[in-house]
């Protein structure tokens, strides 16, 4: 609105505040714009100054100056400017064909009935259509680390062929209660989806049990913290829900920080922790050449838990499983 107008304040209004009467009309208004329009004089109530808390009496005159414009309403889809630079921090790789983010723990890969925000949702930085970047695997919305995308349809039909021909090397970090012993090897053990109280769990099943799924995970000890804590690399073989956090519970040695696959003690022992599971390292097959290696620092979930426990991420083995 490029012109001064004076308005007047209708029956139903009587006694609104005068900041919620131009919200009203200018909803793209902000509180500090109402603030410098009131305080400069420019706006006015029946000739004279007003406060955004003035109380609007039936019948008064609004004197409302030029408003700046509303801005343009976006796309389907079109992320605003902080949401994009947010997208293009997460890169940690990225080429004509590839895209590698480091997710953050809490922030879902896709969407939900209650998840608003997500990875998915964050891809239209990269443009939409064919320039979408398509997700061809998953992280709990808890883990942390390597996440891999195609940046085409052919791309990604190569990287989700990769990993459903288990052709990958998946590393993740964990933090767990207690030390496993032995401190390396591999658990071969089937998991169910199973309603445990309100909430539904993976546990360990019968092989014979036609809901169960072949689960199998090697783990390697990388540190420890005195005998409360261990610092483990778990390479998945298998890519069952929750396996990782399933499994290690199942050995009694619980990830910190997991509210769902837990015991009293390594409940205790992680405190205000979040979940100590990262994915740190990728390795598979190029879509057009050669092979990739990935690898994602820790955010600030995992330092946490690295600083309480006396580890250094620059410590570890970048390959624990080929000795």
């Amino acid at each position: 609105m490029k012109e001064v107008k004076t308005l007047w304040v209708d029956k139903a209004e009587d006694g609104v505040r005068l900041d919620r009467w131009f919200k009203r009309r200018w909803p793209h208004l902000n509180h500090i714009q109402l603030q410098k329009l009131t305080r400069s004089g420019q706006i006015r109530v029946d000739g004279a100054r007003a406060k955004p808390d003035t109380r609007l009496t039936a019948g008064s005159q609004v004197r409302v100056p030029p408003l700046p414009d509303a801005p343009a309403p976006r796309a389907k889809g079109e992320l605003d400017p902080r949401d994009i630079a947010y997208a293009k921090s997460l890169v940690i790789y990225e080429d004509e064909d590839v895209l590698a983010l480091n997710k953050p723990s809490g922030l879902a890969v896709q969407g939900g009935t209650k998840t608003t925000r997500h990875i998915d949702g964050l891809l239209s930085a990269w443009g939409e259509g064919m320039e979408r970047p398509r997700l061809v695997h998953r992280l709990d919305r808890d883990t942390s680390g390597v996440l891999v995308l195609g940046k085409s349809p052919a791309a990604a039909a190569k990287l989700a062929g990769a990993f459903a021909k288990r052709r990958t090397q998946k590393i993740y970090w964990a933090l767990v209660a207690g030390l496993p012993k032995p401190g390396d090897g591999v658990l071969e053990l089937p998991l169910a989806k199973k309603g445990v109280g309100d909430r539904e769990m993976m546990v360990p099943a019968d092989p014979k049990d036609p809901r169960s799924e072949s689960a199998e995970t090697e783990f390697v000890t990388l540190a420890r913290a005195a005998d409360k804590v261990a610092w483990m690399a778990l390479w998945p073989h298998t890519g069952r829900t929750h396996q990782l956090r399933a499994h290690m519970l199942a050995m009694g040695h619980p990830i910190l920080g997991d509210p769902k696959y837990r015991t009293d003690a390594s409940a205790e022992l992680s405190g205000e922790l979040k979940l100590q599971l990262h994915a740190r390292r990728l390795v598979l097959p190029h879509p057009s050449r050669g092979t990739l290696l990935l690898e994602a620092p820790i955010g600030k979930e995992m330092k946490a838990g690295f600083e309480r426990f006396g580890f250094d991420e620059h410590e570890a083995d970048p390959e624990p499983f080929n000795r």
